[in-house]
């Protein structure tokens, strides 16, 4: 696995000039969500020929994020290789179980293998200050290393806190029963509910503070094990 990561991102960088980074014509296609679906499965059951057609048919997703973020780069065959190593880290780690799409997941692996390629470069070029200009956005405006950082940082948080909240939601309907979601629901604000005190949710159900109290104790145990 690790040669043939090694190898698509050796291609990738080999390939982008004559590819040519303005189009995206002569990558391999997009593969449907069926087909996709159906190759990480595949992959899960040690099908190395499915994990090699994600990484090759999402080759193009590389090509888009060098260009649309880096058009003006002198090293875009470099950013194309590094990108591409994101991408292979994306489809081994990538859980097609937690409800985000594949491309968004790819996306921001990519991102952050180019933004761990910019602070290597920072950490052994003491002279390069963060505030440097390595680049300019669509408007034209200077992008420094600090703008490129604290971007894809607040790309990735984002990201996994939806990936938390999605998972944490189907947790609760998966691992609650009626009663322990309708607290819990009312507890947190959940689905448009108003957030409220457990002494305003007893007195709404007719129940003690209390027996809410215990209800919302032994919710929150069962979501804390469902969620590892």
């Amino acid at each position: 696995m690790v040669i043939f990561s090694l190898i698509i991102a050796a291609l990738a960088k080999l390939l982008s000039p004559v590819l040519g980074l303005s189009t995206q014509q002569s990558f391999p296609p997009a593969l449907s969500p069926d087909e996709e679906r159906e190759c990480f499965h595949k992959m899960k059951s040690g099908d190395e020929d499915s994990r090699q057609k994600l990484i090759l048919h999402n080759l193009r997703l590389v090509s888009h994020i060098v260009r649309k973020y880096y058009s003006t780069s002198k090293n875009q065959e470099d950013l194309v290789s590094i990108g591409t190593i994101g991408l292979v880290k994306a489809v081994d780690t990538y859980n097609i179980d937690n409800g985000t799409r594949f491309a968004t997941y790819a996306a921001k692996c990519i991102q952050n293998e180019i933004l761990m390629s910019f602070r290597a470069e920072r950490r052994h070029a003491s002279d390069i200050s963060i505030n440097e200009t390595i680049d300019v956005d669509r408007d034209g405006n200077p992008l420094s290393y600090i703008d490129v950082i604290s971007s894809d940082e607040n790309v990735a948080e984002e990201t996994e806190r939806k990936i938390m909240s999605e998972r944490a939601m189907r947790c609760i309907k998966t691992a609650l029963t009626l009663r322990e979601q309708q607290i819990i629901k009312m507890r947190y604000g959940l689905c448009g509910s108003d957030q409220l005190t457990q002494r305003e949710i007893a007195d709404k159900l007719g129940i003690s503070r209390s027996y809410v109290s215990r209800i919302e104790k032994s919710a929150l145990e069962k979501l804390k094990s469902a969620l590892g």
